[in-house]
């Protein structure tokens, strides 16, 4: 389903996550507001315990906030029960992790063909490792790929199902720069060729310098949020 491009694909309103440890009651978001526009390349940016994380996990549907709401499109999925939540995660989002966790028995195709196997219409395997610049490492396994690599087919399984959404949470946190830039190049080919709106969060403020807009986080809230006027491609960016 696709809808007016000026209008936000993904709505959080007064959105608030509590946790409580024993006796204590840690409060990871307090009262996010944001709008997520179809077709950007959003930059989600603070250290580690800023909320991040958090906000991400609930905006793909991984957690239930404590208060507060989020609206996909035409879909309030703070107030889906657990098989319309699973029709989302499975249908309108695709998800990219720091580790790449790949089935170290399967090659990189058969990687992919996991998730086009449930989805309705999914982009063949081979199309999306090439999308990812893996069209001729389909019969690989995870242990004969580079780190970079990995990351790539993990990219290829998350675009294979077509989402309209893309979440990453600290996808190059574990490459080097020069092979987390190639990895950018991926998710910025992805946003621009295949039109899916994308999501990064980091810690890495380099990053920033290749969004639509950058939302700055701390202590739970959003501190920030500014668009690029100059969008930097990722082989210009100064880790």
């Amino acid at each position: 389903m696709s809808g007016p491009p000026d209008l936000p694909i993904l709505q959080v309103r007064s959105l608030t996550k509590t946790y409580r440890l024993g006796q204590v009651e840690v409060v990871a978001l307090r009262d996010v507001d944001l709008d997520v526009r179809a077709g950007e390349f959003l930059v989600l940016l603070g250290p580690s315990g800023s909320g991040k994380s958090t906000l991400l996990h609930l905006m793909g549907g991984l957690d239930v906030p404590t208060s507060g709401r989020i609206r996909f499109r035409d879909v309030e999925i703070t107030a889906a029960g657990e098989a319309e939540l699973t029709l989302y995660r499975r249908e309108r989002v695709g998800f990219v992790f720091q580790f790449y966790s790949l089935m170290p028995s399967l090659t990189a195709r058969e990687n992919v063909a996991l998730v086009t196997e449930i989805a309705d219409d999914p982009m063949p395997p081979e199309e999306a490792l090439a999308l990812v610049g893996l069209g001729d490492r389909l019969d690989h396994f995870p242990g004969q790929l580079s780190g970079g690599e990995q990351q790539r087919v993990a990219i290829a399984r998350a675009v294979a199902k077509r989402p309209e959404l893309l979440l990453c949470d600290e996808p190059t946190g574990a490459l080097d720069a020069q092979t987390g830039k190639l990895v950018l190049e991926v998710l910025q080919r992805v946003n621009r060729d295949l039109g899916t709106t994308v999501a990064v969060i980091t810690h890495n403020v380099a990053i920033a310098g290749m969004a639509d807009r950058v939302v700055t986080m701390h202590s739970g809230r959003i501190a920030e949020v500014r668009e690029n006027e100059r969008k930097l491609a990722p082989a210009d960016l100064e880790w």
